[in-house]
């Protein structure tokens, strides 16, 4: 109990074997009840389970539940303690903290530590049900098949708990604008009341969807959702040499919740990794993408947070032509195998004429759709084929960073494409970590 970082690392080194030992107790059930699907990237389209992220969420928070004394033991010794010494004070924490501060008992600093770990418990716990509610909402999403339009809200529904007990514990609202535009907004720091509660929320409903589109490839879920998982740990340890004790102890929550989530990413990956034997599902992205949202907001660094998912910007900005709907966007986009060659292969959308009795707002968003291509064209980020006499766009490939990976180095075999993705996430951490700092201090220079 001494280290609670060492106590994290050891319930998730078990987390990652039983997770690993649940998937393959457990699968076969998940076929029997028809929670299964095909693998259409295999020839012989092999049955798979699916839904196992909810596995992987199960094992976690056993693991987080079993975890919770580790950082909380001395409080709860000393609060027992001062139940003995105050028999009369038992009936609530505030009680004995206040007979404690009358009797001289403790000093202020006391005082504010246990105030510290109160709010640590607080958001410790509101933390967990915010990720339950986000596992219970994706596990719902894989049985029910949720349209889009709704289901895009669910980690904005997901994150109240936890944006409830921010605002009963820290409430802190204000920015610091950097110097360069002080002059500017004629201030040093802007209270931004409740858009920053918008921006948390918003936050949320980023992370999440941003792991559930780079998806589709037997293990590329659970790949970057690891490097993104190890690059915050090691953004965090950085951290915890800082002078600044309330952001040593952010930074050290913020790893209670990712050393265990990597641990049962890690037993998930070794059946999910090419050739796939289980499937995560919108469970699995939905409950690893709200954990990196909940440190972001718990450990207050949701911009530095958004360094370490630089694939996963930039792949959701590049989809909005077809997210939005001004190009062409089929139900699924990920890649298509080439049954003749074995290898995948950039799946594409078909770009249709536009019908003679479009209105006037159709025929904008046509015209503005295909700007869009033309300008990802001359970026070289789209393969658009054409019709060879009139010049008209035929189809181009999907835009997705899997698919735009495939156009640039070709087909190739599915273990390799999920490598590739792989080690673009690791190179953009990479570039995150070597640019971060230098930034801050450019962004907000020492006075």
């Amino acid at each position: 109990m001494q280290n609670p970082l060492f106590v994290s690392l050891i319930l998730s080194a078990g987390a990652a074997v039983v997770t690993r030992w649940t998937i393959l107790a457990v699968k076969d059930g998940f076929i029997r009840k028809g929670l299964h699907g095909k693998d259409l990237l295999k020839a012989d389209l092999p049955v798979i389970a699916e839904s196992q992220g909810v596995l992987v969420g199960v094992v976690y928070f056993i693991t987080m539940f079993l975890f919770i004394p580790a950082p909380f033991h001395e409080w709860i010794l000393t609060h027992n303690a001062m139940n003995d010494t105050f028999p009369y004070a038992k009936v609530s924490l505030p009680t004995v903290l206040l007979t404690a501060a009358i009797e001289g008992r403790r000093t202020r600093r006391d005082l504010f530590s246990s105030r510290i770990l109160i709010w640590n418990l607080a958001q410790y716990l509101g933390s967990l049900l915010s990720l339950f509610s986000m596992l219970f909402l994706g596990f719902a999403d894989d049985i029910l098949d949720i349209r889009w339009r709704v289901k895009i809200w669910f980690p904005a529904f997901a994150s109240v708990p936890l944006l409830m007990v921010y605002f009963v514990t820290y409430s802190v609202t204000h920015v610091i604008v950097p110097p360069a535009l002080r002059d500017l907004f004629g201030a040093t720091i802007i209270d931004l009341g409740v858009f920053y509660y918008a921006y948390m929320a918003l936050l949320a409903i980023f992370c999440t969807n941003a792991i559930n589109i780079i998806a589709g490839v037997n293990g590329v879920e659970g790949a970057q959702s690891l490097v993104i998982a190890i690059s915050i740990i090691g953004y965090n340890l950085v951290q915890l040499t800082s002078p600044n004790p309330v952001m040593r102890e952010s930074h050290l929550n913020s790893l209670y919740f990712l050393i265990p989530f990597a641990g049962v990413t890690i037993g998930y990956l070794s059946l999910n990794r090419y050739p796939s034997r289980v499937f995560g599902g919108d469970t699995y992205t939905y409950f690893a993408g709200m954990t990196f949202a909940v440190v972001g907001i718990m450990g207050h660094f949701s911009k530095s947070l958004l360094l370490f998912m630089i694939p996963q910007i930039f792949n959701f900005v590049y989809s909005c032509p077809q997210l939005f709907h001004f190009v062409e966007c089929p139900r699924h986009r990920m890649p298509q195998l080439n049954r003749r060659t074995g290898l995948i292969e950039a799946s594409r959308a078909p770009l249709l004429a536009l019908p003679a009795t479009a209105s006037t707002f159709q025929r904008l968003k046509y015209n503005f759709g295909r700007l869009m291509l033309r300008f990802l064209e001359v970026l070289g980020l789209a393969q658009i084929r054409r019709d060879p006499a009139t010049g008209a766009m035929l189809d181009v490939n999907n835009l997705t960073l899997i698919n735009l990976v495939l156009v640039k180095l070709g087909p190739m075999n599915e273990g390799r494409v999920t490598t590739s993705i792989a080690l673009i996430q690791v190179a953009c951490s990479v570039a995150a970590f070597a640019t971060r700092y230098p930034l801050a201090k450019w962004w907000y220079p020492p006075s």
